[in-house]
Parts: structure tokens; C-alpha cells; sequence
């Protein structure tokens, strides 16, 4: 079982920069993980993620304005988000998955971006 504790959640002018934290209970070394999100009254949507190669993607919709990265001496993955805006309001969830052993989620931290 690995237990995804998120933080940094916020309210946030537009134009504004966030950092989300994403902090496993155990090592994540060999996962893929990654962020998502939710927006009230929408599903789930992928916004990055990781190998444990260190290869990266993320949403069009993102793309240029959020760097993801991971610390695995801290089993740790984070969120850089720039020049936020007002869509980007959602929770967000950490997710880190091996499959088929496991796919686990975070419990999710708001991210609110004001206009």
C-alpha cells in the first residue's frame, strides 16, 4: 500500500504561480506518477506525468506553463504551475502507479484561480 498525501492547494490570482507537493509513504522510485485533476461537474483529466526514467508528458492545455518532477531520496513528486489561469481551478490528485501491481491516488488538494 502506498499512501499519496498532496499539498499546496490555494487561491491564487490569475497570472499566479502554485506548487503542489505530492509525498508517498513509501518509495515511488519505480512508479510512473503523475497529476490530475478535477473540475466541478467534469471528470478527471490527466495533466502530467512521469516515468521512472524521468520522460515526461502533459496536457496540451498545460503544456508550457507547468513542469512536473519528482525527488525520490523524499519519494516526492511536485507540480510547478505558472501563469495560472481561472480554468485551471480544479483538485488536483497525485497519482503513481506500477502496474499491474498497484495505481494509487492521492486524496486531492484544491487549486482555485481567481479572475
Amino acid at each position: 500500500q502506498v499512501k499519496l498525501v498532496e499539498s499546496g492547494g490555494a487561491l491564487v490570482q490569475a497570472g499566479g504561480s502554485l506548487r503542489l507537493s505530492c509525498a508517498a509513504s513509501t518509495t515511488i522510485v519505480n512508479a510512473r506518477v503523475g497529476w490530475y485533476r478535477q473540475a466541478p461537474g467534469k471528470q478527471r483529466e490527466f495533466v502530467a506525468d512521469m516515468s521512472r526514467g524521468g520522460g515526461t508528458n502533459y496536457a496540451n492545455s498545460v503544456k508550457g506553463r507547468f513542469t512536473i518532477s519528482r525527488d525520490n531520496a523524499e519519494n516526492t513528486v511536485y507540480l510547478q504551475m505558472n501563469s495560472l489561469k481561472p480554468e485551471d481551478t480544479a483538485v488536483y490528485y497525485c497519482n503513481a502507479q506500477l502496474l499491474p501491481v498497484y495505481n494509487f491516488w492521492g486524496q486531492g488538494t484544491q487549486v482555485t484561480v481567481s479572475s
